[in-house]
């Protein structure tokens, strides 16, 4: 969600800008735009469109420069629109490009339009621009540490000025930042991947943070004011990850990857022991009495299904939270809980936000199930599983999802062995079984073919329900959000016993109906609910364990999956719900990798 990249060099930096936007073009954007110093002058560049739009016309305009910002914009005030995209200028003299929130931008424009200043857009960024022009005086690093002080909410900004060649300021307050650092340039992005190819030296700016930017010097000062110094870390952006390959989508590619994100989230791993999470795990796992997981979307899914996991297994009572509710209710803390967060990117903001509330109620145990070492959940956290998935580009998450689980899992076992309930056969038995993921995986996704014919059918409806029981509950979950997410079509999921509750009045011959039918406890019971559907002449997409007897007939279409997995099953039948919903999304021409209206990552409220 919203993309920035600045530099200062001895060069034309318009090449670096716009490279870095497309390398930033997989966390969602309406619109994008560059902004470079020009001969003492501002120029910029506007587009509603994609990064390869807005570079034809920085091409045919001959735009270019040494000092200059970019940014792709994820709408929040004010609609998609040219003159609500960034960067924005203030009276010819600042640039200025922003990502975040600013909540009392209301009285702030009120401010500024009484102090003269013309607003051309809805956008509470525009404030900020106007509010540093208002508030320079003749040094812009001295300037922002002071207008930011006047700002309520999460930002990320970086900003020049037409009067100081060769510098830009950026400032991080709720909003990831990072400072790359060169021979004679230097340059700010939200995220590493946008300097891949350009840098590996980074630095990730902390809350507060102001830092300026010149040729040969990167000065930063905190929240107080105060110098600070900042760690610079060598890290691989993963240029590879951003290439297709010899696949038509990233989403694809990534389905695909999966086996491979398995191992690697699972290599090193010779036994079960806290240790996985952290020096200090063993210690705070023998300190708790529950667990609270705080997620947002696919995440919060995976948390769904580790409270399965957690109380089976380990016997330990699980609540699982949308972060977004958690931290706007009245909840009852309790200090020998362990906060767990789960995040793709460890910068989603309600997340982090729920996080800070929950340490702030005095629940200190906090433990991560994260992707990116270097973020800030995992800086936030006590204790931190990386699940190695690799770089995800496809807006709906795919490997992050199954390394989340995999990695929970884990944190299931570690669990019950610090409690005395899991013996060394079970562990074995249990790494075993880990251990043959990708394998089994690979024979999941050799089901394509057949999913395939499904999504013909798929593609023509507008509606469609999702049924699940117990650990594959959440699943049906999360194929429905799929199916959403890069089709558009409606979709439900229902514990499949709440079927007679009230869902079957939707159930019509125009109504597929998914199951996940493994062959577990309860497939019994999600027979009959099979069979409450096809008395209402309703269609049946049956994923079911080879073993489960379940065959097709009229109205009831099924897809054996290889084999039952037990308790990792919910691994292997989310893959083709995530197949299904990627050939639907093909079938009926949307863009699945760039869905409407969503972002990868959700950096704000």
């Amino acid at each position: 969600m919203c993309g920035i990249v600045g530099a200062v060099a001895q060069q034309n930096v318009t090449p670096i800008l716009l490279e870095g936007l497309k390398r930033l073009e997989y966390r969602g954007y309406d619109s994008c735009g560059v902004a470079l110093h020009v001969d003492g002058k501002l120029q910029r560049s506007r587009s509603t469109s994609r990064v390869a739009d807005l570079q034809q016309q920085v091409a045919q305009s001959g735009l270019s420069g040494f000092t200059g910002i970019a940014h792709t914009r994820w709408a929040t005030h004010g609609a998609p629109a040219t003159h609500n995209a960034h960067p924005h200028f203030s009276r010819e003299r600042i640039a200025l490009v922003h990502n975040g929130i600013i909540e009392n931008h209301d009285e702030l424009r009120a401010e500024l339009q009484a102090a003269g200043y013309v607003f051309e857009s809805q956008t509470d960024t525009e404030v900020i621009a106007h509010l540093v022009d208002h508030m320079y005086d003749g040094d812009l690093f001295n300037t922002v540490q002071h207008a930011v002080r006047r700002l309520t909410g999460a930002y990320a900004i970086a900003v020049f000025c037409a009067d100081e060649p060769h510098r830009v300021i950026a400032a991080r307050q709720g909003s990831p930042l990072i400072v790359g650092v060169g021979e004679g340039q230097n340059f700010v992005a939200s995220d590493a991947m946008a300097l891949a190819g350009t840098t590996d030296q980074i630095i990730y700016l902390e809350e507060g943070d102001v830092v300026d930017l010149q040729l040969q010097k990167v000065w930063i000062v905190d929240a107080q004011g105060k110098p600070a110094e900042r760690e610079v870390r060598t890290v691989q952006a993963y240029t590879s990850a951003v290439e297709l390959g010899p696949y038509q989508h990233y989403m694809q590619k990534e389905i695909f990857e999966q086996p491979r994100a398995i191992a690697d989230t699972l290599d090193g791993v010779v036994g079960i022991m806290p240790e996985l999470f952290g020096d200090k795990a063993y210690k705070v796992f023998k300190e708790i009495d529950s667990i609270l997981i705080l997620a947002c979307g696919t995440s919060y899914y995976a948390g769904l299904t580790a409270k399965y996991w957690i109380e089976s297994i380990a016997k330990i009572p699980v609540n699982v939270e949308i972060a977004s509710e958690y931290r706007y209710r009245d909840s009852v803390p309790n200090p020998r809980s362990l906060v767990v967060t789960i995040s793709q990117s460890g910068e989603t903001a309600d997340t982090l936000a729920a996080l800070k509330h929950a340490r702030n109620l005095g629940m200190q145990h906090t433990l991560t199930i994260c992707n990116v070492a270097t973020s800030a959940m995992v800086r936030e956290c006590e204790l931190a599983y990386i699940t190695r998935a690799g770089v995800e580009v496809g807006v709906a998450s795919t490997k992050a999802f199954t390394t989340q689980l995999a990695a929970l899992f884990l944190l299931t076992l570690a669990l019950a062995q610090t409690r005395g309930l899991l013996t060394e056969a079970q562990e074995e038995a249990h790494l075993k079984a880990m251990r043959h993921l990708p394998a089994a995986l690979q024979s999941v996704l050799a089901l394509e073919p057949s999913i395939v014919a499904w999504a013909e059918s798929f593609a023509r409806r507008e509606n469609a329900l999702f049924l699940g029981r117990g650990l594959h509950y959440p699943i049906a979950l999360e194929g429905a959000l799929k199916l959403k997410e890069i089709t558009y079509i409606h979709a439900e999921a229902y514990a499949a016993g709440e079927l007679k509750h009230g869902p079957l009045a939707l159930v019509t011959e125009q109504m597929p109906v998914v199951t996940i039918a493994p062959n577990d406890a309860l497939v019994e019971k999600l027979k009959s609910n099979m069979q409450e559907v096809r008395a209402r002449g309703g269609q049946l997409y049956v994923f079911a364990d080879a073993d489960s007897q379940i065959v097709s007939s009229e109205g009831l279409h099924v897809i054996r999956m290889p084999e039952h997995y037990g308790v990792l099953s919910p691994i292997l039948h989310v893959v083709p719900l995530q197949l299904l919903s990627y050939h639907t999304a093909l079938a009926r021409g949307t863009d699945v990798d760039k869905p409407r209206n969503l972002a990868k990552s959700v950096t704000v409220e």
